[in-house]
């Protein structure tokens, strides 16, 4: 074989090493924040249009029972981090007085990239008070607490840093060029966005969208909570009102633009088909169901969420999973998917067996659980089991509180029939402290 000119050589270490498809799958996993499972087209919205989500969708997995362990920031992003329950992982709020829990997190990024994966992270940590970079990351781009939506100030590979721009957009190029760099490794890009929370302040382009849309609320709205005495005893104001809706709305469609450059990011370096796309949100929202605005109740509309995902080497197209899944099984899946070790510490399931056949079972039920935070003391502590067909709800420090829904029947949740026999078994074990098993 003659030996290459000069010219050749160059041209062989200039080639584009993504063109090298590793035979592990790269990860792509956008975290939006305080998005309901129904605030897109694909849901069945009635105004709000999501393409590149709905695509998602379209050519992977929606899963239509994924809920959040606590439905708040900073524990629910422990728990997507770590496939481990609040009590475990140590971040109970949003509140921290320092920062040596989230730099001590064993997370699947940092797991993921001790087997050989190129990590990067983008956006909202929330987990401590500083913006430094985290362990078993190699790329950097995040900013203090909850940040701000335009010209953010931002920690870039422990370099501080103020660009000019819209946060979601800032959030989603730096993405974008992460994945689009050349590479002989597989890789693990996390997104973690700002948007939707307050002060749900959407990008100048979108700013005048949906004024004329009216806002329909759910019948439970109307919820006169006189079987319900922990919410009853807070007297909730009647909950979002419709402009902060139409900006949660607003801002959705900057993250819908995102998801649709990455997506091309993809395409155009042939990583598409090869990458695991995931698609979710930290927690639920209430717009005005049982009178509540924001989220950190046991209701449906504070713990369930979104969850797509696009992996054609195991789901068809146009798939729907109902399977009762959390947050804390994306660390799992994510590392079975790897062929990475899943530590014993770990309490999720991976979702494989769900991919490969969308009528398997993860679990019978699904524990919940929240914290009382001395800065919003009218939310008590609670600790909730949610079969596919029943839910409880346990206040242990509230006499008399309790609640239990048949959500076959009252899917709303309107009606607490605590007095229903079976509902003894539920609360027996929610009475012990940990973990409930069955």
């Amino acid at each position: 074989m003659p030996a290459l000119t000069r010219r050749q050589a160059l041209g062989l270490l200039a080639a584009p090493l993504l063109a090298q498809t590793p035979s592990k799958p790269n990860f792509v996993f956008i975290l939006v924040d305080d998005m309901r499972w129904d605030s897109f087209s694909y849901a069945g919205h009635p105004f709000l249009k999501t393409p590149n989500i709905d695509r998602i969708a379209r050519e992977g997995a929606q899963f239509t029972n994924a809920f959040v362990t606590t439905p708040l920031c900073s524990p629910s992003r422990g728990s997507f981090l770590t496939g481990q329950y609040v009590q475990t992982h140590g971040v109970v709020g949003n509140t921290l007085a320092g920062t040596p829990i989230s730099h001590k997190l064993e997370t699947f990024p940092k797991l993921l990239h001790s087997s050989g994966y190129e990590t990067g992270y983008f956006g909202k940590w929330h987990m401590g008070n500083d913006a430094s970079p985290r362990p078993g990351f190699d790329r950097w781009v995040s900013f203090r607490g909850q940040g701000v939506y335009n010209d953010p100030p931002l920690n870039i590979d422990g370099q501080e840093s103020k660009p000019t721009g819209y946060i979601t957009d800032i959030l989603s190029d730096h993405a974008a060029q992460f994945i689009e760099k050349s590479r002989s490794k597989p890789f693990c890009a996390y997104i973690g966005h700002k948007a939707i929370h307050g002060p749900f302040t959407p990008a100048e382009r979108h700013k005048d969208l949906f004024k004329t849309e009216p806002i329909k609320v759910a019948a439970n709205a109307a919820d006169d909570l006189k079987d319900k005495p922990a919410l009853k005893e807070i007297k909730p104001g009647g909950g979002s009102q419709d402009e902060l809706i139409r900006n949660q709305l607003r801002c959705i469609v900057s993250i819908d633009e995102g998801v649709g450059k990455l997506l091309a990011s993809l395409e155009k370096t042939k990583q598409l088909d090869n990458t695991v796309f995931v698609f979710t949100s930290d927690n639920g929202y209430f717009w005005r169901e049982h009178g509540l605005g924001d989220k950190r109740w046991a209701f449906d509309e504070s713990i369930r969420i979104p969850l797509l995902i696009r992996y054609p080497k195991l789901l068809k197209p146009g798939t729907k999973i109902p399977a009762l899944v959390a947050n804390i099984d994306i660390a799992p899946t994510f590392l079975d998917l790897a062929g990475a070790p899943i530590p014993s510490q770990i309490q999720g399931k991976s979702l494989r067996p769900v991919l490969k056949n969308p009528k398997a079972k993860v679990r019978t039920e699904l524990f919940c659980e929240y914290f009382l935070e001395t800065q919003f003391p009218k939310t008590p502590t609670w600790r909730a089991l949610r079969s596919e067909r029943y839910k409880y709800v346990h206040y242990p420090e509230l006499k008399g509180a309790d609640e239990f829904y048949d959500l076959q029947k009252d899917p709303g949740e309107m009606k607490n029939i605590i007095a229903n026999p079976k509902a003894k078994a539920f609360q027996a074990r929610l009475a012990k402290p940990g973990v409930p098993t069955a």
